[in-house]
């Protein structure tokens, strides 16, 4: 019986465990490496919580142990993520992958510009969100803030559209250093931010009690199979639009 009610933190130790292969990669600069390490991380946080509920493992224990190893997967991660891209945007690469092991330790003389360290204030603002969210009893049923696994996948779908649906229009933008700054302030925020939003939690598999959900839900296939990598955003900015609708059409009821 004890044994089944480590499965779930079993699982979580996967999160951070691809979350740490994720940094590794990230700090290479092998960022479609770290954002698909990042991503299996992820899928590994969502099961957990899924695996606590159908065996009624729920603990503290596995409370903490689910922020801890989110901080890395969805709070280092996308960090150094916004970090490489800043400074890719104002300069010469901080890490120089030369191919062989050596000469793979030799960094550049830090000809870059400092400002690319605010990439690192996402870091911080996950950290922040996870604490409180710990301690917050208001977030059983939804969400105040942006979820750090949802704002991880919108900083990491930025290389990711770099590499696989670069255009000239697309690539200006997301490589842009005033854009990458005002990036990196929205996701501080709306990590923090005293908006409501929906879980994707189905109590039940009805379509009246869960319609939301299920609009959403679509949309967001729809999207990915038609934009792919580029609609991870537009996915992002739904959820908070779709929140907000949900929250004032049902002001006062349990999303």
């Amino acid at each position: 019986m004890q044994l089944k009610k480590q499965i779930p933190n079993f699982i979580t130790l996967l999160n951070l465990f691809s979350g740490c292969i994720a940094v590794l990669f990230a700090v290479q600069g092998q960022l479609p490496l770290a954002a698909a390490f990042a991503l299996l991380g992820i899928v590994f946080d969502f099961f957990d919580g899924l695996a606590a509920r159908a065996l009624q493992a729920y603990s503290e224990l596995g409370l903490q142990l689910d922020s801890l190893a989110d901080a890395v997967t969805s709070g280092v991660v996308p960090g150094i993520v916004m970090y490489q891209l800043l400074t890719r945007s104002f300069g010469q690469p901080f890490y120089i992958d030369s191919g062989n092991w050596q000469e793979a330790q030799v960094y550049t003389s830090f000809d870059i510009s400092y400002v690319s360290f605010f990439g690192l204030c996402i870091t911080l603002a996950s950290a922040y969100r996870l604490a409180k969210f710990n301690i917050d009893t208001r977030q059983t049923d939804s969400f105040i803030g942006l979820p750090t696994p949802a704002n991880t996948l919108l900083i990491l779908s930025l290389p990711l559209i770099l590499e696989y649906q670069p255009s000239a229009i697309v690539t200006s933008i997301i490589e842009n250093k005033i854009v990458l700054l005002l990036i990196t302030i929205i996701s501080c925020y709306l990590l923090n931010a005293e908006i409501k939003l929906f879980a994707l939690k189905f109590k039940t598999w009805g379509f009246k009690e869960n319609a939301m959900r299920y609009v959403f839900l679509i949309l967001c296939l729809g999207l990915l199979i038609t934009l792919k990598f580029i609609a991870i955003p537009i996915i992002i900015l739904l959820y908070i639009i779709f929140s907000a609708v949900y929250s004032f059409r049902n002001r006062g009821v349990v999303v």
